[in-house]
């Protein structure tokens, strides 16, 4: 067959890990991102990639370059035309590479750079001891810099009714899909405790074998499960170790071009990661909105798409990375993809362990994706990428051999927005009895529980939110489930038993 030269084939990747004491002697954001650019360019075995129509940047939250895309050509003395910076969302770097490897095969563009990086730790560290590293404001060349292009859509995620009771963290929500599916599953408190750190011990022992994890280390169940001053419950049933760990300094880039752009680079062929396919969706906006916290059907018809894209179930690939900000998040990917939790279902260790550098992770699983085909040929990946909370979806299918019809992508956008709509009820609305269906318990530094988020669902179906500071309350919502239990929300919106 021959190989159309608009193909779109990944040449090369990389990912960092900056583990420095010395503040002092940090990488910020923007020079880790160009180390990053600099390795893949050496991993795709050329010493330049010559004309780049666009170099991309995900957003980061420790960077302070205006136009980071525009910094990292100036440091690397790279000819870019076009530099891009996202919004938000753990999503994007699966979404950029779909809608970068469709421009490429419309020939819009003929190389794409990807990048995203974080210095949080050292960012942490630094406003701590009260140092002031170069990188911790904006380069004064950056000054004259163009505005970045804006690549990929921005999502409103916060229903008014929801930020009136103050639930908008990740570290609220997640743990409420935990406790929903634990009562779907008729599982104790105890047992499901049991359940995910199994799930998560798993995790770690992917970690414990990737030379790029942020924790090369392994831990058990019962390390996991139990809180400890190292590993203290944040939001219940979610200890420490159970959450996404965001305090690294991580980077990682992707460069993606045409076939023909490959071939005239001299890019040595088993380098080549052809993207297969791609798809991307969303639930409804708000979580207010979703009809329960036990299903993800934008998931579940955005695997499906693929699946017609690709003629390969997600069951039927060889190296599977479900994102995994927290325990529910995998488990809804799973579900809703037909996929087993005794299953591997990380190439990298996960957002806990390999880490978890805010917008990019997923790049770090596209990397080791590409890793991981290169070294076996003849086998296929498959990456999910999550953002919000479990709202914004975006699917990846790889090989190193191309696609037979060539790259295809599609969304189920259109059905996900014709499915049900739960009503919500708006601050005051609420007084009165109803039935509790998902909840948190928030703890302070101290490991006390101090604050309950919960869902609950009105004798009229309407979902209305409802938070409680009675200390006692929670921390019988720590021993024993509430889940499916009738409570009343007084007329300030407080959860009572």
């Amino acid at each position: 067959m021959t190989l159309d030269p608009r193909t779109p084939v990944l040449i090369g990747q990389a990912q960092i890990c900056q583990h420095e004491d010395d503040v002092a002697q940090s990488l910020g954001p923007t020079q880790l991102m160009a180390q990053a650019i600099q390795s893949a360019i050496t991993d795709a075995g050329v010493t330049s990639l010559g004309n780049i129509d666009a170099l991309h940047v995900l957003r980061s939250l420790s960077n302070r370059e205006p136009n980071p895309g525009r910094s990292i050509a100036r440091e690397l003395g790279l000819s870019v035309r076009v530099t891009g910076l996202t919004p938000h969302g753990g999503n994007l770097p699966q979404s950029l590479l779909n809608y970068s490897a469709l421009a490429i095969s419309r020939g819009e563009i003929d190389l794409v750079v990807l990048t995203g990086g974080e210095s949080s730790r050292s960012r942490r560290r630094a406003k701590a001891s009260e140092t002031q590293p170069s990188w911790i404001n904006a380069s004064p060349e950056s000054a004259n810099d163009e505005p970045p292009t804006v690549v990929g859509d921005e999502l409103v995620m916060n229903h008014e009714a929801e930020l009136a009771r103050h639930i908008a963290l990740p570290i609220q929500i997640y743990p409420m899909f935990e406790t929903a599916l634990r009562a779907s599953a008729h599982r104790s408190v105890q047992d499901h405790q049991q359940f995910i750190s199994e799930l998560w011990s798993r995790f770690s022992k992917v970690a414990e074998s990737n030379p790029h994890a942020w924790m090369q280390k392994s831990y058990t169940a019962e390390q996991i499960q139990n809180a400890t001053p190292a590993n203290r419950m944040i939001g219940f049933p979610y200890t420490k170790l159970m959450n996404s760990n965001n305090d690294v300094d991580m980077s990682a880039a992707l460069i993606l071009c045409s076939a023909e752009r490959a071939t005239a680079l001299g890019v040595p062929r088993d380098r080549w990661v052809f993207p297969q396919a791609g798809t991307d969706c969303h639930e409804h906006n708000f979580v207010s909105n979703r009809w329960t916290f036990t299903d993800t059907p934008a998931i579940r018809l955005g695997g499906e798409y693929l699946h017609e894209l690709t003629g390969r179930k997600t069951s039927d690939y060889d190296f599977i990375d479900l994102y995994s900000c927290f325990p529910s998040a995998v488990q809804l990917g799973a579900q809703s993809l037909g996929l087993s939790l005794n299953q591997q279902l990380t190439v990298t260790g996960g957002l806990s362990f390999a880490g978890g550098p805010f917008n990019n992770y997923v790049m770090h699983a596209i990397a080791t994706t590409m890793q991981r085909l290169r070294e076996n040929p003849q086998a296929h990946g498959f990456v999910w990428a999550n953002g919000g909370y479990a709202t914004k979806h975006s699917f990846g299918a790889y090989a190193t051999t191309p696609p037979p019809r060539g790259y295809q992508h599609s969304s189920p956008q259109a059905q996900v927005d014709a499915l049900p709509k739960r009503e919500v009820a708006a601050q005051g609305e609420a007084e009165g009895p109803a039935k509790l269906e998902a909840y948190s318990v928030m703890h302070g530094r101290n490991g006390e529980p101090e604050i309950i988020n919960a869902s609950v669902i009105l004798p009229d179906t309407r979902r209305a939110w409802a938070t409680s500071n009675d200390t006692q309350l929670a921390i019988e919502m720590c021993e024993r489930e509430w889940v499916g239990m009738p409570v009343r929300i007084d007329e300030s919106g407080t959860l009572l038993a």
